[in-house]
């Protein structure tokens, strides 16, 4: 009857994202007077988990599953969460877990609630709080279904240390990703990957050209943050669409979000809507960010990001 999730992984190494989904299952875990369970794929070294409240881990190892498929990775959650008989299943807000999300929900008759923020406000009835119209408003979501499928939202419940005794078995499920084969992954070569940052700097059509993009790379080496971009500066070539963010685009909530030259359009609004800190520097005072941002620095980047990357390297060199 324990909590399951699902942690995600990347080369054979545990993200970011499964660290804070076990946090969260802990904390839902505890409401309910049972235990978290992990499932992992492909992974060797699960012994961090247990820093997050995860008690048992179930070890999937599989050459057919090195690659994701939605099908073939929901079926095996399927059989997990049976053979642990879980009422709560929780999985990321990541891209993979929101394509297994409904079908593991139709697998287990279970609803899905997905960009939840907080454990649960009951757990008889079972309510949550989750964000709704692009980020826009919360909306507490009353779960009826026997089992349940939650989606937490990145960066929102942040990572909380249980350190628990932790036991790890072999899991071998059937294995059946129907007819769809996995050609090839084409991945950003960021330093940090934008899924698990918790600082983005991102650049727009300011920058004025691809030669200039030095700019962002630096003010992201100090921060130790994910690059990104707008749409326009995609679709123009200076960046590759991995790097788009926006509604179009990939979805980000960082604790920190810097745009530089983004005038702010509406879809991209909302596709950062849910980063916590939002931070814009562009030349216009009107640009509709302004309204969106927590700060906002009126002037040219080429003047305003150098001195900003002085002062962010001096302060850490005293800090």
């Amino acid at each position: 009857m324990s909590v399951l999730i699902y942690a995600e992984s990347d080369n054979g190494s545990l993200r970011k994202g499964a660290f804070e989904v076990a946090s969260y299952a802990k904390g839902v875990a505890d409401a309910l007077g049972t235990t978290v369970t992990a499932l992992t794929v492909n992974v060797s070294d699960v012994s961090e988990l247990g820093n997050y409240g995860v008690s048992k881990v179930l070890q999937v190892s599989d050459n057919a599953l090195t690659k994701f498929q939605a099908k073939a990775y929901s079926s095996i959650i399927e059989q997990a969460a049976k053979a642990e008989q879980s009422k709560v299943v929780v999985l990321s807000s990541s891209t993979n877990s929101k394509y297994a999300a409904p079908l593991l929900g139709v697998a287990l008759n279970a609803a899905v609630v997905s960009n939840v923020v907080s454990l649960p406000k009951s757990t008889s009835p079972f309510v949550v709080e989750r964000t709704a119209f692009t980020n826009k408003a919360f909306q507490e979501t009353q779960i009826n279904s026997d089992v349940k499928v939650i989606c937490v939202s990145n960066n929102s419940y942040g990572l909380k240390e249980t350190s628990v005794s932790i036991e790890a078995e072999a899991f071998s499920p059937s294995v059946n990703g129907g007819s769809l084969e996995v050609v090839s992954i084409d991945k950003a070569t960021d330093k940090v990957s934008i899924a698990d940052a918790e600082v983005v700097v991102s650049g727009g059509r300011g920058l004025k050209g691809p030669e200039n993009w030095h700019l962002i790379e630096d003010l992201a080496t100090v921060l130790g943050a994910a690059t990104a971009c707008s749409k326009p500066v995609s679709d123009m070539g200076w960046r590759p669409h991995s790097e788009h963010v926006g509604q179009t685009g990939k979805p980000v909530a960082t604790n920190l979000y810097i745009a530089v030259g983004i005038s702010g359009a509406i879809q991209h609004l909302a596709g950062i809507n849910a980063s916590k800190v939002k931070v814009v520097v562009n030349t216009d005072p009107e640009a509709p960010f302004f309204k969106a941002a927590d700060y906002g620095v009126v002037g040219d980047a080429f003047e305003v990001v150098p001195q900003l990357i002085e002062k962010l390297k001096a302060f850490k060199s005293t800090n």
